[in-house]
């Protein structure tokens, strides 16, 4: 077993990895397999762009690049964030505004690029990594960049010349493929792919098929130009500006975020024009060149909130990721029981998820006080999860305990007893620093005793 820890972020995401949770020997290798065999040895380290490294500073964000995304203030006074500050100590312009911490955590930048991450391979490699998953860094005005504006350009604050990109974007007709251009975080997004692949570390991407963020073209159109919109089948509209009924435009926004408008869905998942988006621009990051030379793009993609989008639309997306490249890895982000995930995992829709459920196993087992599961509970629960999908991929599956979506691994040890990581919905809304209950202070050298 392998912890890997993101020492270079200012906001650290820690990723627990196991080459493979053994199996059951000769009769799990009888299984027909379907997952890429590379995967079975990945290492993986995830990189959250905006928070990783500030490599170049003529790139990073201004007060406009943030506009669009919450919590909605593009006014106040604001500043790039220094590198290495306490991050929850308020910053003298963040005072000004009279808001919480939580308000300008969402505010703030540090000016994370991919000219940063190409800097740190070589450390990166010297860990023992040999696969990094991306968080999203395609073009969108957040921290987090789940609102994609686009998923065919990588943002152009993470590049070398933003208005240079931007004009270049400006250009193009969103949905004509022919149109697009290569801007310059674009191609140094290729870049930092072939220098990690000559260290013999795969890369694959985040991609956020759910839905959208309000600064996306097809989603202004479609406010602007209402039913006469070309992009009217792209999002789930509940109601139109329509002064005679007294309705106002009224969307799907993804478990009600309003930022995050949904993409339409039928009985077979995501209907056909963002459909045909999402695989033109599958097609471009896998296969930049179109000369099938798979060795210049991306090694898989890690699906966002992929419960929410229906099965057959995997399955067809899967046929098309794997005719452009059969080894190619796919992880999903299924957060439930065992019964729930198996559809998934079938072999003809994902090759892996992130395994909450080895975490959950995990903190029952390491972080847990009061309610500490035995260790014959705890492997009980591993060899349930070796066992329970087909073709390899007890071998393959991305083995986390901490990610985005979780507090810090030494903070989860402070706070071991406040709920139980393994009731994810409740935990998820108690392990944050706006909850009072919630221990926010210096980690205790036995914190750290169990992270270690």
């Amino acid at each position: 077993m392998k912890t890997v820890v993101n020492l270079v972020t200012a906001f650290a995401f820690v990723l627990v990895t196991l080459p493979a949770l053994a199996g059951n020997g000769d009769s799990l290798m009888a299984k027909k397999e379907f997952v890429p065999d590379w995967a079975k040895d990945a290492v993986w380290y995830q990189i959250f762009p905006e928070r990783f490294r500030n490599g170049d500073p003529g790139n990073d964000p201004k007060l406009a690049d943030i506009d669009g995304a919450y919590p909605h203030d593009a006014t106040s006074p604001w500043k790039i964030s220094p590198w290495g500050a306490d991050w929850y100590e308020l910053q003298p312009w963040e005072k000004e505004n009279g808001k919480d911490i939580w308000f300008n955590l969402q505010r703030r930048r540090y000016g994370g690029d991919l000219q940063g991450v190409i800097d740190k391979l070589q450390y990166i490699k010297d860990l023992g990594i040999n696969a990094i998953y991306f968080n999203p860094l395609f073009t969108s005005p957040s921290l987090h960049k789940y609102d994609g504006v686009t998923y065919h350009h990588i943002d152009p604050t993470f590049g070398p010349d933003p208005e240079g990109d931007r004009k270049l974007i400006d250009s193009e007709v969103f949905d004509d493929p022919s149109t697009w251009k290569w801007t310059s975080a674009d191609k140094l997004a290729l870049e930092l792919i072939k220098k990690a692949h000559g260290m013999g570390i795969r890369v694959i991407f985040d991609g956020v098929f759910n839905h959208m963020g309000l600064k996306s073209p097809p989603f202004i159109d479609l406010k602007k130009n209402q039913q006469k919109s070309r992009f009217k089948n792209w999002f789930t509209v509940k109601s139109w500006d329509d002064a005679k009924k007294g309705t106002k435009f009224e969307y799907e926004g993804w478990f009600g975020h309003k930022e995050l408008p949904e993409l339409k869905e039928d009985e077979n998942g995501i209907v056909a024009e963002p459909k045909k988006y999402i695989f033109d621009i599958t097609k471009r990051w896998m296969d930049p060149n179109g000369d099938g030379n798979v060795a210049d793009g991306i090694d898989g993609w890690r699906l966002d909130v992929a419960f929410c989008v229906k099965h057959n639309f995997w399955k067809d997306w899967r046929t098309h990721v794997k005719s452009i490249n059969p080894e190619a890895y796919l992880t999903a982000e299924v957060i439930d029981p065992i019964d729930v995930i198996k559809p998934y995992l079938e072999g003809d829709e994902f090759d892996a998820v992130m395994n909450y459920n080895f975490g959950f196993a995990a903190a029952d087992w390491i972080m847990a006080e009061k309610t500490r599961i035995t260790t014959s509970e705890f492997n009980q629960r591993l060899e349930d999860l070796r066992d329970a999908f087909p073709g390899g991929v007890e071998y393959v599956q991305q083995n986390l305990f901490g990610s985005h979506d979780a507090n810090r691994i030494a903070s989860h040890a402070m706070n071991a007893d406040l709920g139980r990581y393994g009731d994810w919905g409740k935990w998820y809304g108690t392990s944050w620093g706006g909850n009072k209950k919630y221990n926010t202070a210096k980690p205790t050298p036995e914190a750290y005793a169990k992270v270690e």
